[in-house]
C-alpha cells in the first residue's frame, strides 16, 4: 500500500481558503450573509434562532474579531492566534501568544464548524460558543482584559456605536451584544467544500489513491474522527505522555480518570493547521502517524519510498 491516507488528509480535507474581503475592515458593502447548514452535516447545536446571523451582525463580529481593542494593551486581537490562512489556527506556532510577549501552554485550535460543536477549548471548559471568547479575553497570558473594560473602550468610539446600532437596533453596547456579534462571525466559519464533501454530495469522485486512503481512514481512524465533522466531539487520552503534564479535561471535571484527556480535533484542513496536538509537539503528519505507531494495539502496515510506518486502529483508552 502507498501513503493513501496522506493523500486524502492533505488534499481532500482542505477547505478554508484566504478570502481577502473577510479581513478587510473597510469592506462593509457585501452580499447578504446568513447561516446555511451544509446538506450532509448534522443539525447545528448553537441556537441560531436566539442569535440569527445577519449581515450587520457578521460585519460587527468580524471587526471585533480583528480588533486588538479586546486586549488589555490594545495589542492582541482574536485574529492574531486564529489566522484565516491557517484555517483560523496559529500557523507554525506551537503555543498561543499573548500580550507582552507572553506564551501560553496549548496550541491555538483552528476555528471552523463551531455551530456544530457542544464544547469548546481543548479541555471543554466552555459549553456555549457565546461564552468562549471570554476565556482568551480574560486569560492573563493571552488578552488579559476585563469584558467590562472592553465594553467601555468600545462605547467611546462612534464607529462602534453605529455598528452596534446597525446590528442590534440601537447604540447600546454591552457584553452580551459583543459576544453575540463575535458568535455571528464565528458560526460562519464553515468548512464544508473540500473534495471529500463534493464526493459525498455526488459532485466529484475520488481518484483510486484517494479512495484507497479513504477506505483505510474509515477502517482505522473514523471511530474517533467521525464524518462529516471528522471528530466525535469526545475527550480522549491518546497516550502522548505516560504522566501527562497537562491535566486536560481533569482541570474541568476534577476526575482523575480524565487526566490527559483532550478534545478530539477535527481532521479537516490538516494541511494548514500544523503543528499538531493540543501542545503542538508534532510538526508534520509523519510524526503524528509515528506516534500512533507506538501506541496502537493492532497495526496496519503502510509503506512509502522514504520510510514505513503504521496506522492506529483505536486509541489506548
Amino acid at each position: 500500500m502507498k501513503k493513501f491516507i496522506f493523500v486524502l488528509i492533505s488534499i481532500a480535507f482542505s477547505a478554508c481558503e484566504v478570502d481577502p474581503s473577510l479581513v478587510d475592515d473597510s469592506v462593509n458593502e457585501m452580499e447578504p450573509v446568513s447561516f446555511v447548514k451544509p446538506p450532509h452535516f448534522p443539525d447545528a447545536i448553537y441556537n441560531l434562532q436566539q442569535n440569527p446571523v445577519t449581515t450587520e451582525g457578521f460585519i460587527l463580529g468580524r471587526k471585533l474579531f480583528y480588533d486588538p481593542i479586546l486586549s488589555k494593551d490594545n495589542s492582541i486581537s482574536c485574529g492574531e492566534c486564529h489566522q484565516q490562512y491557517s484555517a483560523f489556527a496559529h500557523g507554525d506556532h506551537q503555543f498561543s501568544h499573548g500580550i507582552n510577549g507572553l506564551i501560553g501552554t496549548r496550541n491555538s485550535p483552528p476555528l471552523f464548524n463551531l455551530a456544530f460543536q457542544k464544547d469548546f477549548m481543548w479541555d471543554g471548559g466552555v459549553n456555549n460558543l457565546e461564552v468562549q471568547p471570554l476565556l482568551p479575553i480574560t486569560n492573563p497570558v493571552e488578552m488579559d482584559e476585563d469584558i467590562n473594560n472592553v465594553v467601555a473602550k468600545l462605547d467611546k468610539l462612534p464607529t462602534y456605536r453605529q455598528l452596534f446600532k446597525s446590528a442590534f437596533g440601537d447604540e447600546t453596547i454591552n457584553s452580551q451584544r459583543v459576544l453575540r456579534a463575535l458568535s455571528q462571525f464565528m458560526v460562519m466559519m464553515i468548512s464544508a467544500n473540500a473534495k471529500y464533501d463534493k464526493v459525498k454530495l455526488g459532485k466529484e469522485t475520488f481518484s483510486t489513491a484517494e479512495q484507497s486512503g479513504y477506505n483505510v481512514f474509515v477502517q482505522k481512524c473514523s471511530a474517533c474522527h467521525q464524518e462529516p465533522l471528522f471528530t466525535d466531539l469526545s475527550f480522549r487520552n491518546n497516550g502522548l505522555d505516560l504522566f501527562p503534564k497537562d491535566p486536560g479535561r481533569a482541570m474541568i471535571t476534577f476526575d482523575p480518570s480524565d487526566s490527559g484527556k483532550v478534545k478530539v480535533p477535527s481532521l479537516r484542513n490538516l494541511k494548514y493547521t500544523y503543528p499538531y496536538m493540543h501542545d503542538g509537539r508534532f510538526q508534520n503528519l509523519q510524526e503524528v502517524i509515528m506516534h500512533y505507531n507506538c501506541r496502537c494495539t493492532t497495526l496496519c502496515h503502510v509503506g512509502s519510498s522514504a520510510f514505513k510506518w503504521h496506522h492506529i486502529i483505536k486509541y489506548r483508552n
